[in-house]
């Protein structure tokens, strides 16, 4: 997004109007640790002294990660902004600036009987965006016969303080925030009758998977007050991600199935397996005292971590019926 021409003008070029439009919806939220942004070849970032920069990237295409027969756009915007900022609580970092890079067809920046489609989009990612104080700092525009938004996020955390998934230790207590499979159980629903996802538009804090809610303010808290030593996001189910955490750690876990907070209606298998929930899965010492709720969200023991050793899988789950292993069944691509 380098076009240096804030205001549109008689037979200016669709793209350049179109950055334009963006440039000026973007100019709203506070700039934060950006010096530069939109109107430039390169955006300039300031950190604060000490800190060093956490960068995620998170793709969102059409007919993977949204429909857009389905889904209205403003919650196709404020997912591919939450997706990032996820990853980012989950290492307790700072918002700094979000980059957007749009794919779209030319239909969907036209407006035609509503607003144009990307303006809505817009609407959803920039609310969300001002939410958490993150400047839309740039990013690239092309006309593309598939539509896709690929965001990439910076943050900031002090040096040497990022929560990692190689932290967990055996002896350490593992908890999760909110709720899980709410998500799952949303999207279930609206499978079976689609036309339902568009009387969703206004029901941000409600809807698990058309607005999922990153745990910014919980992820700092966990790095500041040191309570964390292990964390990561719940993007894609518990059984996976789980795994993948108790793999960079070296270390198993077990699960204690009746310990697990179910979003309402859901079942065991979608707090599981469903995946998008965007909590935050981590561990601590079980010394440490970590509070039942944090910036309002509820934290919950589920389970433990324990030394890899000679086991059957290396994660395991405890039931009534006994503890087996836990496989990972949730979202993988290529799978």
């Amino acid at each position: 997004m380098s076009s240096n021409q804030p205001d549109r003008t008689v037979g200016e070029p669709a793209e350049i109007a179109l950055v334009a439009r963006i440039r000026a919806r973007a100019a709203a939220i506070p700039s934060g640790g950006m010096r530069l942004g939109i109107g430039d070849d390169c955006a300039l970032l300031r950190l604060r002294p000490g800190e060093e920069m956490a960068v995620t990237t998170d793709l969102s295409l059409d007919g993977r990660h949204f429909r857009l027969d389905w889904q209205p756009p403003e919650s196709v915007g404020h997912r591919a902004l939450a997706r990032g900022l996820s990853d980012l609580a989950a290492m307790g970092a700072r918002p700094v600036a979000a980059f957007l890079s749009l794919g779209l067809p030319r239909s969907l920046t036209i407006a035609g009987d509503d607003r144009a489609w990307i303006d809505r989009f817009l609407d959803g990612l920039l609310a969300l965006a001002a939410e958490h104080r993150v400047p839309l700092a740039g990013g690239d525009l092309s006309e593309s016969p598939l539509a896709f938004a690929d965001i990439v996020l910076t943050g900031a955390v002090p040096k040497g303080k990022a929560l990692l998934r190689s932290g967990a230790s055996a002896g350490d207590l593992l908890y999760v925030t909110g709720h899980l499979g709410g998500a799952a159980v949303e999207l279930a629903a609206l499978g079976k009758a689609p036309q339902d996802f568009q009387t969703w538009t206004s029901a941000r804090k409600a809807s698990p998977h058309l607005y999922p809610q990153p745990r910014i303010a919980q992820g700092m808290a966990l790095r500041k007050r040191g309570l964390a030593s292990a964390a990561m996001d719940l993007s894609d189910g518990l059984s996976t991600d789980l795994a993948r955490l108790c793999k960079e750690s070296r270390v198993a876990a077990e699960v204690d199935a009746a310990a697990i907070p179910l979003a309402p209606t859901a079942s065991l298998e979608q707090a599981l397996n469903g995946g998008e929930d965007y909590e935050l899965l981590f561990t601590a010492p079980s010394h440490a005292r970590v509070p039942r709720r944090i910036a309002g969200v509820p934290i919950t023991a589920i389970g433990r971590i324990l030394p890899l050793g000679d086991r059957p899988a290396q994660v395991m789950i405890r039931a009534e019926s006994g503890s087996q292993p836990l496989a990972p069944r949730g979202w993988e691509h290529f799978s």
